[in-house]
């Protein structure tokens, strides 16, 4: 049975806030609104604290550095991918053009793929980064991405386009590891990049 999930919720503009277990709930309250900040947590508690402490995505416990991935489509507008820092600082600027990159600091992939594509094609810029600044840690809460896709371990019934980038993802993760890289799964309650909804 799945554990029940809470959603804190914040709009400067509109002063709307509060805590819901129902996801459709927060959504109709946060999509379209630009100061809009929203969370899942698994405990009423951590939401309501969440809320206390401002609503705010900063990362509160100490992680290791490197490079952390997510997508989500909590915003209403299909697949969206994020990629920041231990300490949540966004990084997808540093390597796709800016004008694909939101005024969130995320990337907008659209409606016509799944999250999971989305999760591995976050992977695959993570990657990217780490390689680049040569740093030796890539997290994701994808235990699919982490596990398998990223090793190209994939099924043949997936669209053709995730095969594809699931190879090009693979030899990325190769080049990382044979250079001392270490990619790991974290809880996405604890990930800087979490985008919160997961569909």
């Amino acid at each position: 049975m799945k554990s029940k999930k809470y959603y804190a919720y914040s709009v400067s503009g509109t002063g709307a806030k509060g805590v819901t277990d129902n996801w459709d709930e927060c959504k109709k309250v946060v999509s379209g609104a630009a100061s809009a900040t929203y969370k899942g947590f698994k405990t009423k508690k951590e939401a309501h604290d969440w809320l206390k402490s401002g609503a705010d995505y900063s990362v509160k416990k100490s992680l290791a550095r490197g490079i952390y991935f997510d997508a989500g489509t909590g915003r209403g507008h299909g697949v969206e991918i994020s990629v920041t820092d231990e300490k949540g600082k966004d990084l997808l600027e540093t390597i796709m053009p800016k004008e694909l990159i939101n005024r969130h600091g995320k990337h907008l992939v659209g409606e016509h793929v799944t999250n999971n594509y989305g999760e591995l094609l976050a992977c695959s810029y993570a990657l990217q980064i780490a390689l680049r600044e040569h740093i030796k840690h890539v997290f994701g809460d994808s235990n699919l991405i982490i596990a398998y896709w990223s090793k190209g371990y994939i099924k043949n019934e997936v669209a053709v386009q995730t095969i594809a980038l699931a190879l090009e993802v693979a030899k990325l993760r190769k080049e990382f590891e044979l250079n001392g890289g270490i990619m790991a799964h974290i809880s996405g309650d604890d990930n800087p990049a979490d985008l919160g909804f997961h569909r």
